[in-house]
């Protein structure tokens, strides 16, 4: 597999991949900026993992296709 197919601008997938990218950064940044109680911290770090787990899933998806 190379990873130059993952560059497909005309697939939405690629597009739903960058906004996730830039969703992580988000999500990460937040939680190193701000101090979160427990439960909100465990949130936005499950929001992170599954939003990190979608974002391979999409990678997989186009550099397959």
């Amino acid at each position: 597999m190379k990873l130059s197919r993952l560059l497909q601008p005309r697939n939405p997938k690629f597009w739903l991949l960058l906004a996730l990218n830039l969703l992580s950064a988000l999500l990460a940044w937040v939680l190193r900026t701000y101090p979160l109680a427990l439960g909100p911290m465990l949130l936005v770090a499950a929001v992170a993992l599954a939003n990190a787990g979608l974002g391979l899933w999409l990678m997989w998806q186009l550099a397959r296709a």
